[in-house]
């Protein structure tokens, strides 16, 4: 039996954007199929959907008007869409209960830690939950405290981690990095560090791509 090709992947993406969401679901189903054909090294990398956001964030009808134009029917079907392409991967919407956009720069300061403490794809994982599934206010350090001890994170040490403002330069170095590689949009999904996967595809996509890869490897 040949040993298994290892893989490294960048998931470059944001906490408040739902194809990431997808996308994330989809890479998930993709490498479960390709089982122990590849052995991979999966890091989440910051990008932040709303850099210049306010502290209080902005509503959400408001905040799509006014970035894309978006009219209250394009948003309904928008939505609907993305919450039926969740429920084909397990994964829940609840577009209803989260009403702003809100800054993520502590969040992925969190997960720069979470990754140091072997912890990031779980606290990845519950972030994305927390805003899209259970609607809570994912730029408000009690809510990143909790969702980081429900992953078996410290929470004082969290607490830390956010109050001092600790690996901050570490995650705009690395924003800057992705930004300057000309990731304008997220999920960017880099393979190896040469191969590009864009956007919330279905788990085949990324299967069929991460064949190849692994195939050329």
């Amino acid at each position: 039996m040949s040993a298994p090709t290892p893989i490294k992947i960048d998931f470059v993406s944001d906490v408040v954007c739902p194809w990431c969401a997808i996308g994330l679901k989809s890479l998930e189903q993709a490498l479960e199929a390709l089982g122990d054909d590849v052995s991979v090294e999966l890091h989440f990398q910051p990008f932040e959907l709303n850099p210049q956001m306010a502290p209080e964030g902005e509503d959400i009808g408001e905040h799509l008007a006014r970035k894309y134009g978006s009219t209250p029917e394009q948003m309904r079907q928008n939505q609907g869409a993305i919450r039926d392409r969740g429920a084909a991967l397990g994964f829940t919407f609840n577009m209803d209960k989260r009403s702003r956009i809100v800054n993520t720069f502590d969040a992925h300061r969190l997960l720069h830690w979470a990754a140091l403490e072997g912890r990031q794809p779980e606290l990845k994982q519950a972030l994305l939950a927390a805003y899209f599934t259970d609607g809570r206010d994912v730029s408000s350090r009690d809510v990143l405290v909790d969702v980081a001890a429900s992953v078996g994170l410290d929470a004082t040490e969290a607490r830390h981690v956010l109050d001092e403002d600790r690996y901050a330069q570490d995650v705009r170095a690395q924003e800057q990095f992705y930004q300057s590689q000309g990731i304008r949009a997220v999920p960017s999904v880099i393979v190896n560090e040469r191969y590009l996967i864009q956007g919330g595809q279905p788990p085949e996509v990324f299967e069929e791509t991460l064949r190849k890869i692994a195939a050329e490897g």
